[in-house]
């Protein structure tokens, strides 16, 4: 099967740097491998943007198909461009084509940063090997590859259900939601795990242990985005049942104080109290574990540090209340009838991540008990969440 030649655009002012990437490519006999020089911000966008052969030499690009560049190598400092704004500014005028950001500084936070404004990786000039630059280079047009595939697959599903406005939404919404959840922990990991490879014997073992943290922490933040999709397509396709079985409420929620307390640490502080006389209630275990953990991480997520979040259980007149209050940021009154809507988040939120999940799948485990559950807020002065189940 013949390969498709690869077209790379170079973006560097510096003679000797661009030299020696011309070197790295001859050594590393990639012949489908063919690269254009440009020295500004404004040719490279110009040469990205070309639709005509013209200004471009022939022998290395024929076809309208092949006059597209799969690949931009792409110097932070340019005498048109200087730092992100570069990245920026390309990002901004040419955004579907993948970006590898090229600089002098081995510097973490500009790296992640590069990141962020949506570069596919990070290479420091004078750390650049064959093997760097080839990996580099194949893994940003892959994933390139992948997002726009989901981008069709998107644009097709959306054509498909066009008579069905409400689906369509939800999947367009879902899509958002899933490719920016999933790029920051994946991103990060990769960054990390790049960190650990080629700079191992440089990190003392305290910065060896943040790293492998932040690994283990996108890993985490990952598998719950997987939890709440599988759970909600659960109750979507209508397979999500209700067993109840006999509980101890109090018990149950003890324990449950305590594990949530350990997860949050010193950071903040749960009090748990109960009322009542009659603690045994038929309900399902797994829905009501769902509900109170929600809610309660809720609390915590949008509570300053060194808060108290107070959980009470009522029960009384065969119904058990459960009431989570915090003195966190609030909600804002505009927002408050569309919080359980699916992947709906507040307008306050600001940089907190989330889905915009967790209070749709607690309204329907609390629905699928027969129960009601009411939420009252105030912006800079907190939450109160009831939620009442009865109790058989």
């Amino acid at each position: 099967m013949e390969k498709l030649t690869i077209h790379i655009l170079l973006v560097e002012d510096s003679a000797s740097d661009a030299h020696l990437l011309h070197r790295i490519f001859i050594n590393a006999d990639q012949e489908q491998w063919q690269m254009l020089h440009v020295e500004r911000l404004s040719e490279a966008i110009e040469a990205s943007r070309e639709n005509s052969a013209s200004t471009l030499d022939n022998s290395q690009l024929g076809s309208r198909k092949q006059r597209r560049f799969d690949l931009v190598l792409l110097d932070l400092s340019l005498a048109d461009s200087i730092g992100l704004d570069t990245l920026k500014e390309f990002r901004a005028a040419v955004p579907d084509i993948p970006v590898v950001v090229l600089t002098g500084v081995d510097d973490e936070d500009l790296a992640l940063q590069a990141l962020a404004e949506g570069a596919q990786d990070y290479l420091v000039k004078d750390k650049i090997t064959i093997q760097r630059l080839v990996r580099a280079i194949r893994y940003a047009i892959e994933r390139s590859e992948i997002l726009n595939q989901l981008r069709e697959s998107e644009e097709r599903t959306r054509q498909a259900l066009a008579k069905e406005q409400e689906l369509n939404e939800l999947k367009s919404n879902f899509v958002a939601m899933v490719s920016h959840e999933f790029r920051t922990p994946m991103t990060t990991i990769r960054t990390a795990v790049d960190i650990l490879e080629y700079n191992s014997n440089k990190l003392t073992d305290a910065r060896r242990t943040k790293y492998f943290e932040r690994i283990q922490n996108a890993i985490n933040q990952m598998l719950n985005l997987l939890d709440e999709i599988l759970f909600l397509s659960k109750t979507e396709a209508a397979k999500l049942e209700y067993k109840p079985t006999l509980l101890n409420l109090e018990n149950f929620c003890s324990e449950l104080t305590d594990i949530l307390q350990l997860n949050a640490g010193s950071k903040h502080n749960i009090i748990f109290t109960f009322q009542g006389e009659s603690i045994q209630a038929q309900i399902d275990e797994d829905l009501l574990n769902c509900i109170l953990t929600n809610l309660i991480s809720n609390a915590i997520k949008y509570s300053p540090e060194n808060d108290t979040i107070w959980f009470d259980l009522i029960c009384k007149n065969r119904l058990a209340i459960f009431q989570i209050k915090d003195r966190g940021m609030g909600i804002p009154l505009k927002d408050q009838t569309h919080l359980f809507q699916t992947f709906y988040r507040a307008s306050n939120v600001g940089v907190i991540q989330g889905t915009g999940l967790g209070l749709t799948i607690v309204k329907k485990c609390v629905e699928l008990h027969g129960g009601h559950i009411q939420l009252e807020s105030e912006q800079g002065v907190g939450t109160t969440v009831i939620v009442t189940l009865p109790l058989q």
